[in-house]
Order: structure tokens, then sequence, then C-alpha cells
């Protein structure tokens, strides 16, 4: 069998199953902040990252690693294996994906980019059921159609706890957080073809986790949900809130929990909390 290295983007948390595999390599996005980079889950963390949102005036921004990054990851793992395949959030949400493939072309060893056009720990899943995949013998072809069909097959809501960095990062006008605030109205995203689309708002947070939860109802009727993730972002006090929820009426979905990272909550904030799940294919 090949000797076969996977990638990622730091977006994608690793959870311990994965952090444990040795050869699972992880390249860092890049968060800014007054004028310095930080790597993010290297020299950033999410509870350093939210401290310093409310201390200071300048909101962060964030940008993707660099091709050299990668040419540099890849040139090391020549050395020991076969093939890289390189797992990477929503090319049409970062240019991750595009720097990935560049600096595959400027490699000997072969580089499969995978896009998944998500976001965060579903992406792991992702990598999982290429791992999968392969174990079972399928080529690289077929294990790539095939994790395509599941990775669209997910859906994913997320609820925006507070405007506040929506409107710092420039995602929301003046008015927009005026008038969102003032109402207290809780905006609902989702990723639908790589991008995230406005899905609704609610007036409350009782009304959004309600919204939430009839469309996870939703999929359960009509599809083969096997598992479901919760992310958050630097707030876990809702997280147990909603997996009893899921455990009491859904107890055979396998629950996953993760936090969205600094890269991801530069955009979406703190009290940010999200589900994301798969139908079986």
């Amino acid at each position: 069998m090949e000797r076969i290295a996977w990638v990622t983007d730091s977006t994608a948390l690793l959870d311990k199953e994965l952090s444990l595999n040795d050869h699972v390599y992880v390249v860092p996005m890049i968060v800014i902040m007054n004028g310095k980079e930080y790597e993010d889950g290297v020299d950033l963390l999410p509870e350093e990252l939210y401290r310093r949102i409310k201390e200071e005036k300048e909101a962060p921004t964030t940008s993707q690693p660099s091709v050299g990054t990668f040419y540099e990851l890849y040139r090391k793992l020549e050395k020991d294996y076969d093939r890289v395949i390189s797992i990477h959030l929503s090319s049409k949400l970062s240019g991750t994906v595009s720097s990935s493939r560049q600096a595959a072309d400027l490699v000997t060893i072969p580089v499969d980019v995978f896009d998944t056009l998500l976001i965060s720990y579903p992406m792991l899943l992702i990598m999982k059921k290429l791992m999968m995949y392969l174990n079972r013998g399928y080529s690289i072809e077929e294990a790539f159609t095939h994790t395509r069909r599941y990775a669209d097959s997910h859906e994913t809501y997320v609820l925006i706890g507070s405007l506040d960095q929506l409107h710092r990062s420039g995602r929301l006008t003046g008015t927009q957080y005026y008038l969102g605030s003032l109402l207290s109205l809780k905006p609902i995203i989702t990723i639908e073809n790589g991008l995230l689309q406005n899905k609704t708002k609610t007036r409350n947070l009782k009304k959004a986790e309600k919204y939430l939860f009839n469309e996870f109802r939703k999929s359960i009727s009509l599809g083969n949900v096997k598992e479901c993730s919760i992310l958050y972002g630097g707030s876990p006090v809702q997280v147990e809130h909603i997996k009893k929820k899921i455990s009491e009426e859904f107890p055979e979905v396998n629950i996953h929990i993760s936090p969205l990272g600094s890269a991801i909550g530069v955009h979406t904030g703190e009290e940010t909390i999200g589900i994301s799940w798969f139908k079986e294919v």
C-alpha cells in the first residue's frame, strides 16, 4: 500500500483520534491582530483571541497559509511518503485550497487536494471517510467520488450569538448592527455550495434554537443521519444543553463536539454555536 500523508488546515481542529495519528499534519491559518501575524492554534488560541477582541479596538483579520508554507511541508513529506492527500475548508471562503494546489505543482510527490466546501469539524469527517475508502481498497478516484457525494449531503446551521464581531470585521453594516441589536435578532447562516448564506433571523435565542432543531428533525425524517457535530465559538455553556436535547430525542445519533477555532472565531464571535450533519449515502 502507498504511504499516505494527510494534510488539513487549522480550521479543522483535530479530535483525539486524528491528533494521535502520526500521518496527519496541520497547516495553520494566519490571524492578523494590530499588524502582527499569529498562527492559528500555535501561538494564538481561541481564549486569547476572544479576550483581545474585547480589549482592543482594531478588528482582527485572517489570511490563508502561503504557497511557500505548503511547499515546505510537501517537500518534507516527500522523504517518508508516496502520496499526500490534502483536505481543506471551502475554496469559496478562503484561498487555502488554491495555495495547496499551487504548492502541489512544485513538488514531485503526488498531492491530491480535496475541497470540502465546508468548515471546521465536518472537514475531519471528510478525512475519515477518505481514509475508510482507501483502507477498503478503493482507488483515489473512487474514494474522492464517494466522499464528494457524502460531503454534498451535509447540512450546517450556525447561530451567530453576537452581532459585535460581524460588525467589527466589516460583514455587517452599522445600520444592520444597530437594528439587529435593537430587535435582539439572532441571525442563522448555512453553508450552501461552499458559501455562507443568510438563512433566517429570529427574535431571540429560544426561537433560534427551535429553528435549528426543526431543521435537524426534517433531515432525520428524510435521510439516514447517524452523527452530528455541535460547533461552538469560545463559550461551551450552551453545548451541553443542545447535546442533551439531541441525545434525548435522537439517542441513535452519535454526537461530536468541537470548537470553531481562532480563524473562524475572528468572523463569527465567541457566542456562536451551530449544528452540522451528514446524510449517509
